[in-house]
């Protein structure tokens, strides 16, 4: 029973052993809102939510922070470049909640806390005098209010990446003036007459606001203590801003993380996804294609550490993946209906197998494996009249779709059944009428060809003392 995570600090496996007993705490880098949400965003915060309920259902209380980042340069920028006179705290909140409804549609669970930095300025300017109290920041000697830390004081600096401090690029998170040093990155950024008045808070330093970096570290701090479990995000956000963090908060005498886990980014068609591209893929584009529990599906079906390769024919797969579980659970509740094997199985657990692929660094594509093992040996148990082992399998079967948060029979997916059900439900039911109509008259023939005409388009249709059903063939 013991979880291993790949740590990208110690580039290894490492068993996860909690700072107390049957507690998680972990911080996961949200967004940036200045722009609306789109795919990598909604596959990093799977990856979390899944590993999230994994520890729960490994009997762990998880405290789950996700910060929303509503000041930086992107946000003024973005907020300047509308050109409609948005401000840059109505642009932000106004992003903030696409967030919160695209996270809401795939059934990501809400955090235990969601700070947005503009709520913790006076815990990051504890932790900036901190830091030049010890020697690691200073203020810029310009006059200009930007404070910064002194990358050269911190031997450590660069350990997170492996990288030494010598062959690093300078620090471009702020205008350079008054740097000791290139490398050396903003924690405070003394306000600029081009900025509005109300992105600026008053400081020690004169006005201004808090660099991106800082942000997290005092966020982390406020809400699970100066030292925590897990802190996650993506692969494009371990340097600089992971790397800063560690070293400001370490220097400032935090423990910080003490595991750190970084989900792979995701392409479009073989390509980066980016905006110069233009192949960025948005939240509200997928869930238009497909339910939103297919989107679930497709983004956490990968390793949370590998490139996820999005393509429409994905998108196709995983809503057939979806429809393969919804299936089986539909035809082995309408079998084992008013037999003693109704309710057997309700305390089934998942497959030794399938917690062995979750425990090692969150093994998905195995888990999703063995689940799709146990569907298959679910629907020969009912081909083959073994009810018992039909309604076991099945109890296995919605174990794990509920650890993952794919459950089809969860009310909560009760009206995702894509976007072409509601036809093909209408056009099938046709047929079945027209079935019975001939079985009625004896028309023994056309029975029989409507019967192969839909087993011929993937419908599997049952009759039973309750009537006759369908479904897609498993």
């Amino acid at each position: 029973m013991t979880v291993r995570l790949h740590d990208s600090k110690a580039q290894a496996l490492r068993d996860f052993v909690p700072l107390e007993e049957g507690h998680v705490g972990m911080y996961v880098c949200g967004p940036t809102v200045q722009s609306s949400p789109h795919i990598g965003h909604l596959r990093s915060a799977l990856v979390y939510d899944i590993m999230r309920r994994w520890f729960m259902a490994r009997g762990y209380a998880v405290t789950f922070v996700r910060n929303v980042t509503d000041i930086d340069d992107k946000i003024l920028n973005a907020a300047a470049e509308e050109g409609i006179g948005e401000q840059w705290w109505s642009l932000a909140y106004r992003v903030e909640l696409e967030f919160t409804a695209a996270y809401n549609a795939l059934g990501i669970l809400p955090p235990t806390y969601e700070p947005r930095a503009t709520a913790s300025v006076t815990q990051m300017q504890k932790i900036i005098q901190r830091l030049i109290d010890r020697g690691h920041a200073y203020p810029a000697p310009d006059g200009s209010g930007d404070v910064y830390f002194d990358t050269g004081s911190w031997p450590a600096y660069g350990e997170l990446t492996r990288q030494a401090r010598e062959n690093m690029e300078a620090a471009a998170d702020s205008d350079p003036r008054g740097k000791r040093d290139p490398r050396d990155f903003a924690l405070w950024k003394g306000h600029k007459p081009t900025e509005p008045r109300s992105a600026g808070w008053e400081s020690p330093w004169g006005p201004g606001r808090p660099g991106w970096h800082i942000e997290c570290s005092a966020m982390a701090a406020r809400y699970l203590g100066p030292a925590f479990d897990i802190h996650g995000g993506g692969l494009d956000l371990r340097f600089p801003h992971h790397e800063n963090e560690l070293a400001q908060s370490t220097a400032a005498g935090d423990g910080f993380a003490q595991y750190w886990v970084h989900n792979g980014l995701v392409n479009v068609g073989g390509q980066k996804m980016s905006k110069s591209l233009g192949n960025s893929v948005y939240a509200h584009e997928l869930t238009a294609l497909a339910s939103p529990l297919a989107v679930r599906y497709l983004l956490g079906q990968a390793h949370y550490r590998s490139t996820l390769d999005y393509s429409p024919d994905s998108l196709a797969d995983a809503e057939a993946a979806v429809d393969r579980i919804r299936t089986f659970l539909t035809r082995v509740d309408r079998r084992l209906a008013g037999t003693r094997y109704a309710g057997e199985g309700a305390d089934a657990t998942w497959p030794d197998a399938f917690a062995r692929a979750m425990d090692d660094d969150l093994g998905v594509p195995q888990a999703l494996g063995v689940l799709h093992e146990t569907v298959r040996s679910g629907n020969q148990a009912l081909d083959g009249e073994d009810l018992g082992a039909a309604a076991d399998l099945r109890g296995q079967v919605l174990a794990m779709v509920r650890v993952l948060g794919i459950d089809p029979t969860d009310p909560f997916w009760a009206t995702d059944a894509g976007p072409s059900a509601t036809a093909l439900d209408t056009l099938v039911e046709r047929l079945i009428e027209d079935r019975r109509a001939a079985r009625a008259a004896k028309d023994w023939a056309a029975a029989d060809r409507i019967r192969a005409e839909l087993a011929d388009a993937g419908i599997t249709i049952e009759d039973s003392q309750t009537g006759t059903h369908w479904s897609l063939t498993p």
